[in-house]
């Protein structure tokens, strides 16, 4: 009886202590899952933060970057019309964008294209998808999205500057956007893709911010559209200098600037993934400038400001593919090899085979990216971006060549090939249907005369007034 009476005692006494201790506990498991909440909308604010500012920056690289790069390039009773098919771009690929192409581009569906559950937008919303960015809404990452497919038909406008009538060059590249960039960036980067790196794709190419996708589809597709249009009036048998290299400079610089944007924001958030592509991209750009003006140098006695500036962009198409896989001295690697094989595309192999690639489109960006792509597979590195798992343990694989992996180096000319044969059948075919239907070159004498009066009305510098 009396060790009853004790227990209860005892008991009588905790209890209320227990209960404190129980509430306390609760209230702890509370505050620690209200401060995981804060934490995560912490990050996503910041990601999404990041991301934001990132897609305004690739904005700026189509306008005013190409557009004052190209502007600057033409001649100057041309110089309106480059600024117009560039400014033309942002607005139709904009509305195209939302109503088919972000689907095709970025729905589930086939290995080759997307499907059409996201046609005119729909359920592309504010909550965001796990298989793209878990910290963005996906509505953020469509619109970042977009800026690649708005600069990558108007870099293409570089090959047939000063020739193609205006009209013929939207309808083209409002097709060329529908049926060949979407279906490659599908490939690359979309849910089952076939070259898909981070979802499993069957040949899992590594391109991190655009060198299949944008830079080869452009570039070689500009050199289509050269050969088929054929060489401007007097080319080359007249100088065609740059009429502002004033104007292309500060384009360039813009350039520079918006592709932070372009690969840093690629790392689709604000961590140290997007530092590292952040270093790499400066860094490729500086060695790429300084061995294409070291080239110049050496063959003509002289550095230029088109020289510098061409290099620059160079390195920046180069290193896109790889800003967020490399090392920063593999960086400056890929870089200073860019610089010099585009050099000597531009300089030689386009006077080699009389081709007129007006603004050395081809020689940049589709030599600057295929050269890109194929580096990115031997310079990888998987403690900058561990994308190869093993499926059974989990244990990090590695990444290039110089790791070890071999064999990436076959998918990464497997990306090159396919987005070369896509580029060439369905440019061909696009142009030639084009040409059938409303004609794809101004006549001899709007060509002569310019096509800022002929298809503007207007004239980029009037010195009348």
């Amino acid at each position: 009886m009396r060790s009853r009476l004790l227990r209860f005692l005892v008991l009588f006494t905790l209890l209320p202590a227990c209960h404190s201790f129980a509430q306390t506990a609760t209230a702890s498991q509370s505050q620690i899952a209200q401060l995981q909440s804060q934490i995560a909308d912490a990050k996503s604010s910041a990601d999404n933060s990041w991301m934001l500012v990132s897609a305004a920056f690739v904005l700026l690289m189509t306008g005013p970057g190409l557009a004052l790069f190209y502007g600057g390039l033409v001649r100057r009773k041309n110089v309106l019309s480059i600024l117009m098919q560039c400014f033309a771009m942002i607005c139709l690929i904009t509305v195209l964008w939302a109503f088919i192409s972000y689907s095709l581009a970025f729905d589930s569906g086939s290995s080759f294209i997307g499907g059409l559950h996201h046609i005119f937008l729909h359920q592309v919303g504010l909550a965001p998808d796990p298989d793209y960015s878990a910290t963005i809404p996906l509505q953020t990452f469509m619109i970042y999205q977009l800026m690649f497919a708005i600069i990558t038909p108007a870099l293409i406008t570089g090959a047939f500057a000063e020739r193609m009538k205006f009209s013929a060059m939207a309808v083209f590249l409002t097709l060329w956007s529908i049926f060949l960039y979407s279906p490659m960036a599908h490939m690359v980067w979309g849910k089952g893709g076939l070259l898909n790196a981070s979802l499993g794709g069957r040949f899992p190419c590594l391109d991190f911010a655009g060198g299949t996708v944008v830079h080869v589809t452009s570039g070689v597709s500009a050199l289509v559209c050269a050969l088929y249009l054929g060489k401007r009036v007097g080319y080359p048998r007249e100088a065609m200098p740059p009429h502002s290299m004033v104007i292309s400079f500060i384009g360039a610089c813009l350039l520079w600037f918006g592709w932070f944007g372009f690969n840093a924001g690629s790392a689709l958030g604000s961590g140290p993934l997007a530092t590292s592509a952040f270093v790499n991209t400066h860094f490729g750009a500086a060695a790429a400038a300084l061995a294409w003006a070291a080239a110049e140098w050496m063959r003509s006695g002289k550095p230029s400001a088109l020289g510098f500036i061409s290099g620059a962009v160079a390195g920046l198409v180069a290193i896109t593919p790889a800003a967020g896989f490399v090392q920063p001295m593999s960086a400056l690697a890929i870089g200073a090899i860019a610089g010099i094989v585009c050099y000597f595309m531009v300089v030689k192999v386009k006077s080699w085979f009389g081709y007129d690639d007006s603004l050395d489109a081809f020689g940049v960006h589709g030599a600057g990216g295929t050269l890109g792509a194929i580096l990115t597979g031997i310079f990888a590195s998987s403690a900058i971006n561990p994308i190869f798992k093993d499926a059974k343990t989990g244990a990090t694989l590695p990444s290039g060549v110089i790791e070890g992996n071999w064999h990436q180096l076959f998918n990464q000319f497997m990306g090159v090939i396919i987005a070369w044969v896509v580029s060439i059948v369905g440019t061909l075919i696009l142009l030639k249907l084009v040409d059938l239907t409303i004609g794809l070159r101004v006549s001899r004498e709007h060509e002569v005369e310019g096509l800022d009066v002929t298809q503007h009305g207007e004239e980029g510098y009037d010195f009348a007034s």
